[in-house]
């Protein structure tokens, strides 16, 4: 699990400079990167991939939240690279292999999966956006 903590950090930090973010939070697209892996991947084993996939990415938008605060820096530099561990590449990759070896059965299967996954993920980013909306609504 540490090893896949490290990576998760490393691929979100990763992509934080792909994406231009700045050097100062690269930190922090690290740490809630690996918060949402680490949520994820101890969800899994009770959840489906997709309930998990939503509830890790509800808590990599609450993160992604108060680093925006924190720091003053747009959220979106924090959500875009902290989603990205929990992004189905792989399973959207095998779905299109499978669609390619006609073994349609299969990657209708996969590609449905990648789909509902995909779904979660950008629920999971409009929900923490409306529970912080009603937070702050309630704190004022």
């Amino acid at each position: 699990m540490l090893a896949q903590l490290i990576t998760s950090f490393i691929a979100s930090a990763g992509f934080g400079i792909i994406f231009n973010a700045p050097r100062a939070s690269l930190l922090q697209c690290g740490i809630s990167g690996m918060l949402g892996w680490m949520v994820y991947i101890l969800l899994y084993e009770t959840l489906t991939p997709v309930s998990a996939s939503l509830i890790a990415t509800v808590i990599v938008g609450g993160v992604s939240q108060i680093f925006a605060r924190m720091y003053k820096t747009p959220v979106i530099i924090f959500s875009v690279a902290g989603i990205i561990p929990l992004v189905p590449g792989g399973l959207a990759y095998n779905a299109m292999r499978k669609f390619v070896e006609n073994n349609y059965t299969v990657a209708m299967e996969l590609a449905a999966q990648a789909a509902m996954i995909s779904g979660a993920i950008a629920l999971g980013l409009v929900l923490s956006e409306v529970l912080n909306q009603m937070i702050r609504r309630v704190i004022k």
